[in-house]
């Protein structure tokens, strides 16, 4: 049952971005563009984004626990830290770069655009570097010995 309501609750995500022109990265691109083509419609979004999750949290937290779990998964730490403010500082440049988060480059897959065909692999490359990195995996280079 949960694998059901994992792929409805995706397939709805996915249809507001395609809905809400969010898996267009020229869209995201004009937004940040506040000097040429600045396109405001990506501040309504997140706007009405908001506005679903504020309702959304209210609502939920009334319950014990969540309908498809035993309990909350809430981050033991509240602090602002190093990586915390290195991970946001890539996933912003790398969103002002190519106009794409994470959700948005799953989306346009299939139109097999060029850009989504560069960014999605460079972006797991990128999950799978940060993974070893914060596990201690150490990375060499071809010869190298310890």
């Amino acid at each position: 049952m949960r694998v059901l309501w994992g792929f409805l609750s995706g397939l709805v995500f996915g249809l507001g971005l395609v809905i809400s022109g969010m898996a267009n990265p020229a869209k995201v691109l004009n937004f940040l563009d506040l000097t040429g083509t600045w396109d405001p419609s990506l501040a309504f979004v997140m706007g009405g984004a908001t506005l679903s999750a504020f309702v959304g949290y209210r609502l939920v937290w009334r319950r014990s626990a969540p309908v498809l779990d035993r309990a909350f998964d809430i981050p033991k730490t509240r602090a602002i830290d190093r990586p915390l403010l290195v991970g946001a500082t890539l996933f912003g440049i790398g969103w002002g770069i190519g106009g794409f988060c994470p959700g948005p480059a799953f989306t346009a897959l299939p139109l097999l655009a060029p850009g989504t065909l560069v960014f999605l692999p460079a972006m797991l490359a990128g999950l799978w570097l940060g993974a070893r990195i914060k596990t201690g995996g150490h990375l060499q280079a071809k010869g190298a010995t310890s």
